[in-house]
């Protein structure tokens, strides 16, 4: 594209090329048809002058030949005398490149008065101009002939040669000079609109940084002036615009819900990274398709359909299978009507209420179960007295066994009241322990006596194994006698007769891993992730006889969750059961 001061200062350079070279024409023709006049009213006096000397001198037969020459060699001119008769009586001779025969033919006209006297005749001849003068030659009132003297338009042509170069270096410097004069005007007036022009076409591409100079205060200076204004305006829109998008990019892809944008034809302009994660997507194979050919959930398809055929927001609580597991989703759908009421397309969030689901169930088991669970001590409690004061209390031996299974349920009843009073002290928020350095064999040491009576009725070899003799952690030693006794009492309760519960404790380079083995049942792998919930039980009728309330499990996880630890198991049907725990030697603070 040629630049706009280019075409300026082109045009301006032709238009004051023209101007010159019509002014260079117009003066030269004027110099040419003043220096011609000039001479021709020069030439017309020396003819005179010549004329009026031959008249002074007696005429034509008193002329001197050689005064005649001198005057020709003077003039610059041929002179020649004709008779009456048109005889040549005197001739200087002739001009050099000049032809004598057209010099004649033109006496010959010049003397049968074919040209009137003022007129004057122009010979091209050997490629010069010839100009002729004459005059009559009178003597007492008497023509005795005509003087004619013609010359060469040599010094005109020398002089209008040299008129025109003068021009032409005059012409030319001017037009250097308004050259140069006409660049640096043009610069200056148009290096600012191009400079807003460039400035412009950056905007238009969306460099909002640009800026163009304010140098002037005229017209050009305010158009700076207000590109500048325009592209800070623009750029804090930008920057607004680019701020409120980042927001809203971090909003919705760190959204805790999914979220899907469809358009009014019904292709898919987003998808966000919760979405995605849940239903294991990517989003090259969601954007710019239909929602019908990506989406594999009918219940979403049908959902979507209604909310476009209805144009009303929907919610509806939906389970989507999501791989191998189903998942509880709360579907939120909702048209997006612009102005004008113009369809542009549906918004779907999908808030995850899988686990609001499992606390539900949960609460319902945990209802249930405690309900259960206090029923039946208190129903045998309420039986056995029942039957003591109906009569039953005089047989001293019915009244011992009563009272015995009275003061069992009891106890059962009060260790389930603890255990769920502890469980839900360690829920809470401030639940916090007893740090300090302790020694875990020791603690072990401790632990396995108290549960060596148990162990011997069932006739269970109870084992320990410890690499080192002492081992320290940091830890709640009460909390942590609590977990090996539950751990170690469920071992031994799920133990055949004649088994083996082995306690192993190795140190690692910044922990402990302590396991605890048994030879008992087993749990089947499907169980395993719900052992520690309150009140399951693998084997219910089991665990009911050994006293177990279903709490111990559940306490145990939260205590070494509470420690910063770990709890697994590792368990084969019929070949028993491994519980392993891990401990920081230094719980981070």
């Amino acid at each position: 594209m040629i630049k706009f001061r280019t075409r300026l200062l082109f045009a301006l350079i032709m238009l004051i090329f023209i101007v010159l070279i019509g002014l260079g024409l117009l003066l030269g023709q004027l110099f040419k048809g003043y220096y011609i006049d000039s001479f021709d009213g020069r030439m017309k006096q020396e003819t005179k002058l010549v004329s009026t000397y031959i008249q002074d001198t007696g005429g034509i037969g008193h002329i001197s030949k050689d005064r005649l020459n001198d005057f020709s060699d003077t003039l610059s001119s041929r002179i020649t005398i004709l008779g009456n008769k048109g005889d040549i009586i005197y001739d200087s001779g002739a001009l050099e490149n000049t032809s004598n025969k057209r010099h004649d033919s033109v006496l010959q006209s010049i003397f049968e008065n074919q040209l009137e006297k003022e007129d004057e005749i122009i010979e091209v001849g050997g490629g010069y101009n010839l100009h002729y003068y004459w005059d009559e030659i009178t003597i007492n009132g008497e023509t005795e002939g005509i003087i004619v003297l013609s010359t060469k338009l040599t010094e005109i042509k020398n002089a209008y040669e040299q008129i025109w170069w003068i021009l032409t270096v005059s012409l030319g410097i001017a037009l250097f000079v308004i050259i140069l004069l006409g660049y640096k005007i043009t610069t200056m007036y148009t290096k600012p609109i191009e400079s807003a022009t460039n400035v412009a076409i950056e905007l238009a591409k969306g460099n909002y940084r640009a800026r163009t100079y304010e140098d002037h205060a005229d017209e050009t200076g305010m158009l700076s002036s207000s590109i500048n204004v325009l592209a800070r305006n623009l750029q804090e829109l930008m920057k607004s615009k680019e701020i409120q998008q980042d927001r809203l990019g971090t909003l919705i892809e760190n959204m805790g819900s999914g979220l899907i944008l469809i358009d009014s034809r019904g292709y898919i302009n987003l998808v966000n990274r919760t979405y995605k994660e849940i239903f294991q997507v990517e989003s090259n194979e969601y954007l710019e398709k239909l929602y019908y050919e990506v989406i594999d959930q009918k219940d979403i398809c049908d959902l979507i359909e209604e909310i476009f055929m209805t144009e009303h927001k929907i919610r509806k609580q939906l389970i989507v299978p999501v791989g191998i597991e189903r998942r509880h989703f709360e579907v939120y759908g909702v048209p997006i009507i612009g102005l004008n009421d113009v369809w542009k397309g549906i918004l779907l969030v999908f808030h995850d209420i899988t686990e609001i689901k499992k606390l539900e169930q949960m609460r319902k088991d945990f209802v249930a179960n405690v309900s259960h669970e206090l029923k039946t001590p208190i129903t045998s409690i309420k039986g056995f007295s029942e039957t003591l004061l109906d009569g039953a209390m005089e047989d001293k031996q019915t009244l011992e066994a009563f009272l015995t299974i009275i003061l069992k349920e009891s106890d059962r009843l009060q260790t389930l009241i603890q255990d769920l009073l502890d469980l839900s002290k360690m829920e809470k928020q401030g639940f916090q322990l007893s740090i300090q350095k302790i020694d875990i064999v020791a603690v072990l040491h401790e632990v396995l006596p108290i549960l060596a009576g148990k162990a011997l009725e069932k006739k269970i070899d109870l084992q320990f194994e410890a690499e080192q003799e002492a081992i320290f952690v940091e830890g709640d030693v009460y909390r942590l006698k609590q977990v090996f006794i539950n751990l170690i009492t469920n071992a031994i309760s799920y133990t055949p007769e004649g088994g083996t519960v082995k306690v192993e404790v190795r140190e690692r380079t910044s922990k402990i891993r302590i396991k605890v083995i048994d030879r008992g049942i087993g749990i089947e792998r499907k169980e395993i992730p719900r052992i520690f919930e309150r009140f399951y039980r693998v084997d219910r009728a089991r665990s009911r006889n050994s006293g177990g309330t279903g709490l111990g499990l559940a306490i145990v996880k939260h205590l070494i969750e509470a420690h910063k630890g770990n709890i697994r198991v590792e368990s084969k049907v019929g070949r028993g059961t491994t519980f392993i725990i891990e401990l920081l030697k230094e719980i981070p603070k």
